[in-house]
């Protein structure tokens, strides 16, 4: 199955670099801002693991307390937190400008002098005798229930099925791939999708031996306030067919997307840009609130199956991740989502 994923996404890719080269300039340069982040998060992932572990040190050889070593960490996680956003700062910046060049500009049909002007999206589609762009944008929220297959079933699940949950955004460009016909489209996009988890019994995750596990919390925690978060930036890939009709104007067909009923198939593929668990709990009358941001043994990259059918703009939507949440458990935990899509034209 992931063989047959791989052959898929390889021909889905080549098929936009085909179709337009202004888009392929677009996802190289998004590539490059991305890879540019996950960078930044690991040089300073290792950098505070290497301040840990010298704290850690400094316990053993007795030169600081315990109570000072939690405290210095403590200090070296915040710093490290703040340097990663001042690092990537700009390259977040530059990310934005380019989402929105991107859809505030697209290419028109060349003119006799075989030179191309730039127009804004929205003279065209005000227009209702006139066809929409060849390729039209579209912002994208998904949002909905959120669980993992364990050992090949989702039932009997450790984690709240009404609890737990997940929500997605980004932008796609959905390119029309007949010059005659409104059937099928090719729908590509950026975006990000969150994945949360409210694990049952009071329990919550841990590192014990490379292994992420759920083990009791130690405390009577929150249920709804304590929760564990996956964040990726995805690609997604979509063959889709928009069953939206067509009708004909001065003897040509007026093309219009996200008019009627549309069903979509596809994949996508991502990395992890973080990780967090959130505890909440009460002492004495005290409301204590935790977050743990790590490693947590979570994949670094991401990559599944995913589906929608729906009318116009809104779609019942259905993801799979091929690829186990956790790297190191001997049983598989694959995150499952279903949800509603709206696909803002």
């Amino acid at each position: 199955m992931q063989k047959i994923i791989l052959y898929i996404s390889i021909a889905l890719v080549t098929l936009v670099n085909t179709v337009s080269a202004q888009e392929k300039t677009f996802e190289q340069k998004a590539k490059d801002i991305a890879i540019n982040i996950k960078t930044i998060a690991e040089e300073e992932k290792k950098a505070l693991k290497a301040e840990i572990e010298a704290i850690d040190k400094e316990v053993e050889l007795g030169k600081i307390t315990k109570e000072d070593a939690d405290k210095a960490k403590t200090k070296a996680a915040e710093e490290r937190a703040k340097n990663m956003e001042t690092r990537t700062a700009e390259y977040e910046t530059a990310l934005r400008e380019l989402i929105t060049n991107q859809v505030q500009t697209v290419p028109t049909d060349s003119t006799d002098n075989g030179t191309s002007n730039l127009i804004n999206i929205k003279s065209k589609k005000n227009n209702p005798n006139r066809s929409e762009n060849r390729t039209t944008s579209q912002f994208v929220f998904a949002t909905g229930f959120n669980n993992v297959v364990t050992d090949g079933a989702v039932a009997n699940s450790q984690f709240g099925y009404g609890r737990s949950t997940f929500y997605e955004w980004g932008l796609t460009w959905n390119t029309r791939l007949s010059n005659n016909s409104n059937l099928l489209h090719l729908k590509y996009g950026l975006g990000f999708m969150y994945n949360m988890l409210h694990a049952t019994d009071n329990r919550v995750f841990a590192d014990v031996d490379n292994q992420t596990i759920l083990v009791d919390a130690g405390v009577d925690t929150k249920a709804r306030k304590t929760y564990f978060k996956n964040v990726y930036f995805v690609v997604p890939m979509h063959l889709e067919f928009d069953f939206s009709k067509t009708k004909t104007v001065d003897d040509k067909k007026v093309f219009k997307s996200h008019k009627g009923a549309r069903f979509g198939i596809g994949g996508f593929v991502g990395i992890n840009t973080n990780s967090k668990q959130f505890i909440a709990y009460e002492i004495n009358d005290y409301k204590i609130s935790e977050k743990q941001k790590g490693d947590f043994n979570v994949n670094d990259f991401t990559y599944g199956l995913s589906a929608y059918i729906g009318h116009k703009s809104t779609s019942l939507y259905l993801k799979y991740d091929l690829n186990p949440m956790f790297k190191n458990n001997p049983i598989d935990q694959n995150n499952i989502s279903l949800g509603l899509r709206f696909d803002i034209n």
